[in-house]
């Protein structure tokens, strides 16, 4: 590969976001954006009147950590050498990343514990399990021949609609790609799964929205064309299946149809968000949001607080 590099790449990782302005301005992100579409009223309790509550568990704690490894041994890959790379013990390197973003989480649950030491143990050597089959099988999911790392976490912020200019979308795209040949790039977002994802998952439109999202405001942020921008999302399974019928490989990849019909649908379902939730402003409306009982009240935080929603059974 040639030593120069490509001039996306360039603005890429040279990019910093201009500081949100609080005093006017004000952030959605795609959490709030899912929020909403499981229960509004939910959004309301914790994004407009202050009840936010941190929805901590032992799969997000994972999620952050294997994220971490997996962008930590990718950024030494195509950054400094291949060899290197390997080099690096990667399930040490998890184990830490684990402790210590267990640690952050258990002083954000008020210093509750969430998990167990059993438990513990038990996503630790998933994680284990997970970062090997990655590192042996890792050439077919990343090649360094005509492939750079333009950037991982890469910061998107940006006015989603001209009517409500005071709000800025705001997001973090895992890892993003520019193949030289082709002058595509690929953007890849990590999810942490328990078997993989299967049909169910894969219909979820508000999960496939994430990506269609970031595939639109990453052409819009640095005016690159759209049609040349793939998504890709990364499952990396925590167990596997006992089944001749099942592949039993850690990792699965899918790419979501996004073209024009897909990009529409979630803009028009994201401008449908503000308009339900925001004034033209930037203040949040007061009107009441709906309660929609479904079976994500078991794992609501408001599912026990009479006072603050009364229908947190789903039956």
């Amino acid at each position: 590969m040639a030593n120069k590099i490509p001039q996306i790449v360039k603005e890429v990782k040279k990019f910093v976001p201009a500081s949100l302005n609080h005093a006017y301005q004000k952030q959605i992100s795609f959490s709030q954006f899912s929020t909403f579409q499981q229960c509004p009223h939910k959004w309301a309790l914790m994004y407009r009147d202050g009840h936010y509550q941190s929805e901590v568990s032992i799969h997000m704690t994972f999620g952050t950590s294997m994220h971490e490894a997996i962008q930590h041994y990718l950024d030494v890959m195509y950054n400094k050498s291949m060899a290197e790379a390997d080099r690096i013990n990667l399930e040490e390197y998890f184990e830490n990343r684990l402790r210590e973003n267990y640690k952050k989480d258990y002083e954000q649950n008020k210093k509750q514990h969430f998990s167990s030491s059993l438990e513990l143990r038990e996503f630790f050597e998933d994680g284990k399990a997970i970062l090997e089959w990655f590192k042996k099988k890792k050439k077919g999911y990343f090649s360094k021949r005509n492939w750079w790392l333009a950037g991982i976490e890469v910061p998107i912020l940006i006015a989603f609609n001209s009517a409500y200019k005071n709000i800025l979308y705001k997001g973090y795209i895992d890892i993003v790609m520019y193949n030289e040949l082709s002058n595509k790039i690929k953007i890849i977002d990590i999810k942490t799964s328990t078997r993989g994802w299967k049909d169910k998952e894969k219909a979820d439109e508000v999960k496939m929205m994430q990506l269609i999202l970031y595939k639109k405001f990453f052409a819009e942020q640095f005016n690159f064309p759209i049609d040349d921008i793939e998504i890709e999302y990364f499952i990396v399974k925590r167990k596997l299946h006992n089944h001749p019928d099942y592949p039993n490989n850690r990792i699965q990849t899918y790419a979501p149809a996004a073209g024009k019909i897909k990009l529409n649908k979630a803009v028009n379902a994201v401008n449908e968000f503000l308009e339900k939730t925001m004034n033209k402003d930037g203040t949040r409306k007061i009107d009441p949001m709906i309660k929609t009982p479904n079976k994500n009240c078991t794992y609501c935080p408001f599912n026990n607080s009479k006072e603050l929603c009364d229908k947190g059974t789903f039956s």
